[in-house]
């Protein structure tokens, strides 16, 4: 193999492959150094000239012209009689340049080239390809259904890249044939067998808010900010928004007229149900609104341990749990909060306990307290087996309690005791 030919048996990885010409020449010239290496110990002395466009590949070997009988160093030095058959003018200690053919190298130094440069030219496309992977993490793309295995999918983007998307980062209910085209978000990057592998998901609450961004104009400007994403994938989800700019409306924004703008985000989604909430800082005021579309009667917060008991009137029950408890859950995961739910009673006002100190011990309230427990009505929400736990008082404490607390309403209430 001549060295116009080694040149246009890599050319095609140029285009291939989509390698710059300057990476090409340092991938060709290093692979060429490295066989140099292995046959002469060094390669210091060689210059290597290539340029792929044209074809050209030229190496020159420099040695140092010593006299007859003193050669130590074959690849570095030459004897004065046979520098002077190349040039009749040499004396010891000029240069010599002489132009290597790759024949000269040998046929397992030539094999042992190509392997090399294969083997740099795929690992120089492997570590574009994880760069180009890992700058879209995050990042939506459109991709195509290239082969499916029981325990993930194989995707190919538009460059034949493959991507996984795995069993566990599928919606329950997402159904793919070979060829379908799907939208997914790049979750990391691994490597298998030396190769990247782009890891997607649809499951990801990140997958949700890219959808806002890509058909909401308004969260894609900044308008609109995503505060919090809470999601089952496939059954339901809830995302919290906000605007700083009080002309818009960022429920309206994000929900479009009629549901324009959410439907094309739920028909991706598979159907799943999405509750769009205002955000704000009031914690009472974010939970109430968390809780959507139950109706909420009071509720006690528990900064501290981060809990807070809600009271819902009878019917509203089932809304505050939502199905196989989806609502209470979601709201949980967006608040930040455990959300305890519990029965609202019919009576109108509530009594705080500081009001019945000269009817119970300090000792006692403040026990109460200590648990989040400030209201007569939190208090005879509770089964008195939970209380005992919760606040270390003995059964015939807690019975007193209840007893006084009940004196306080003339209704009687059907309370479980």
């Amino acid at each position: 193999m001549d060295n116009e030919a080694l040149i246009d048996s890599f050319s095609d990885f140029k285009y291939e492959k989509n390698i710059d010409r300057v990476s090409l020449m340092a991938i060709l010239e290093e692979s060429i150094r490295c066989i140099l290496r292995k046959k002469y110990e060094s390669s210091k002395n060689y210059d290597i000239i290539v340029n792929p466009d044209q074809g050209d590949l030229e190496i020159w070997r420099n040695r140092i012209v010593v006299k007859d009988g003193y050669l130590k160093d074959l690849n570095k030095e030459i004897e004065l009689s046979v520098a002077k058959k190349i040039e009749p003018d040499f004396e010891v200690g000029e240069e010599v340049t002489e132009k290597v053919e790759l024949q000269s190298l040998g046929r397992r130094a030539i094999l042992s080239l190509k392997q090399n440069l294969l083997s740099k030219i795929n690992e120089y496309d492997n570590t574009n390809t994880y760069k180009k992977f890992k700058s879209k993490i995050g990042e939506i793309i459109n991709v195509e259904v290239y082969h499916i295995l029981p325990k993930q999918i194989i995707m190919r983007d538009d460059e034949q890249n493959e991507m996984v998307l795995p069993k566990q980062e599928q919606i329950p209910s997402d159904f793919f044939r070979k060829g379908d085209p799907i939208r997914a978000l790049v979750k990391r990057v691994d490597w298998k067998d030396n190769k990247p592998f782009a890891i997607l998901t649809r499951k990801d609450e990140s997958f949700l808010e890219e959808l806002f961004k890509l058909e909401i104009p308004e969260v894609s400007d900044g308008l609109i900010t995503i505060k919090k994403v809470a999601r089952i994938p496939g059954e339901k989800a809830k995302v919290a928004v906000e605007s700083y700019d009080d002309r818009i409306d960022p429920v309206g924004a994000c929900v479009g007229m009629k549901g324009s703008r959410i439907h094309p985000i739920v028909r991706e989604l598979k159907n799943e149900n999405i509750d769009v909430i205002n955000y704000t800082s009031n914690t009472q005021l974010y939970i109430t609104r968390s809780l959507s579309p139950a109706k909420v009667s009071m509720m006690e917060v528990n900064e501290e341990h981060k809990y807070v008991n809600v009271y819902v009137k009878i019917e509203e029950i089932s809304k505050a749990i939502g199905r196989g408890g989806q609502n209470i859950k979601l709201a949980s995961q967006l608040t930040g909060y455990k959300i305890h739910i519990f029965r609202d009673f019919p009576y109108e006002d509530d009594v705080e306990l500081a009001e019945f100190s000269d009817e119970i011990e300090s000792e006692v309230l403040d026990k109460f307290h200590k648990a989040g427990l400030n209201t007569a009505k939190s208090v005879l929400n509770y089964n008195k087996n939970d209380l005992k736990k919760r606040t270390n008082l003995e059964e015939e404490m807690i019975n007193k309690v209840f007893t006084i607390l009940k004196k306080e309403f003339e209704e009687e209430l059907n309370i479980n005791t």
